[in-house]
Formats: C-alpha cells, structure tokens, sequence
C-alpha cells in the first residue's frame, strides 16, 4: 500500500495525465486550494479541475520537490512550476506547500496554499 509521500511524488509526477493522477484519490478524497477557493471532492472532479488548469498552462508541471515532513499517513512538501499561460506572454511562477492526507493507500486529502497574488498576476489579461 503506498504511502502519503508515494502518494504525493506520484501526483505530482503524474499531473500531466489528468485521470491518473485523479485516480490517486480516494472515491471521497478531496484537492483545495483554500486560499482561491476551489475544492474538489472525487476523482471526477478532481480529474476535471486538473484538465481546466492544463487548458490555461498547458506545460504545467512540478519541480524542486522538498519534503519536510514524510509519515506514512501524512506528508507536507514545497513544489515548484514555473510555465506559459495559455494565449499570454506570462509565464505562471509559483510555489505551492501542499499537505496530504492518506488512508487506506489513496489521496484522502490534498490542501495546497499558494501565493494568491502570483497567480493573480499570471491570469490578468496582457
């Protein structure tokens, strides 16, 4: 049975398949971002909120990977992306610290914070 931090390098490993790496989640596992308000419970949702983010940053994609806590249960790591925006001359730069929560071998949950104003930035219209 995997673990949360197996779990998480796997998810972010897989983000550019939207199914697999929804698949990773328990059938009521839930993906927030509380701080932009966007929660998704099931792997449905979560799947298809992955594809609505690749179609505005099509290159999205994690690097610079840092673990700081790795238990089996619960992992906590800092992760990078840095891509176009989709019809823009902006590139997306953030840096996300996502806590996850494992049971049973599955994603029960994903809470993401991220630099809101970053974000922000990146999707203004040019």
């Amino acid at each position: 049975m995997p673990t949360a931090p197996q779990l998480l390098r796997t998810y972010l490993a897989g983000i550019q398949t939207p199914a697999a790496a929804a698949s990773l989640f328990a059938t009521d596992g839930v993906l927030e971002l509380p701080w932009i308000n966007v929660r998704a419970q099931g792997p449905e949702a979560i799947e298809a909120l992955i594809t609505g983010l690749l179609k505005k940053v099509p290159a999205f994609g994690f690097k610079n990977v840092t673990f700081w806590i790795e238990t089996p249960e619960k992992t906590f790591a800092e992760y990078d992306v840095e891509a176009p925006v989709a019809g823009s001359t902006k590139i997306y730069r953030q840096t996300y610290a996502g806590l996850l929560v494992a049971e049973g071998g599955k994603i029960k949950l994903l809470r993401e914070a991220l630099d809101t104003a970053a974000a922000a930035k990146a999707f203004q219209p040019d």
